[in-house]
């Protein structure tokens, strides 16, 4: 249950829902096929989250890009920034 409302699982299943009602019966339009796109996208987007945070909770490792990963320390981001503007003035 905590991964419905923690995740946005359960406003991307309610808008899948809402969506499913308007368009039921009705002639597919492009502006309808954008709206069922965009709902996939965003349930899959869920899903994904959902996943990453059971990755995290059993100590696996997340993928970078996940809203879970560990965040780097602003100093080592810095140092790093320094290290490749100086490789790449030194490759000059």
């Amino acid at each position: 249950m905590r991964y419905i409302l923690r995740t946005g699982l359960f406003s991307a299943i309610s808008t899948g829902y809402a969506l499913l009602r308007g368009t039921r019966g009705k002639p597919i339009t492009w502006r309808a096929a954008l709206g069922w796109i965009s709902w996939a996208i965003t349930f899959a987007l869920a899903i994904g989250a959902v996943k990453d945070l059971r990755r995290q909770e059993r100590g696996l490792p997340v993928a970078m890009d996940s809203p879970f990963a560990p965040k780097p320390d602003k100093r080592e981001m810095r140092e790093k920034r320094r290290d490749e503007v100086r490789r790449i003035s030194n490759e000059r």
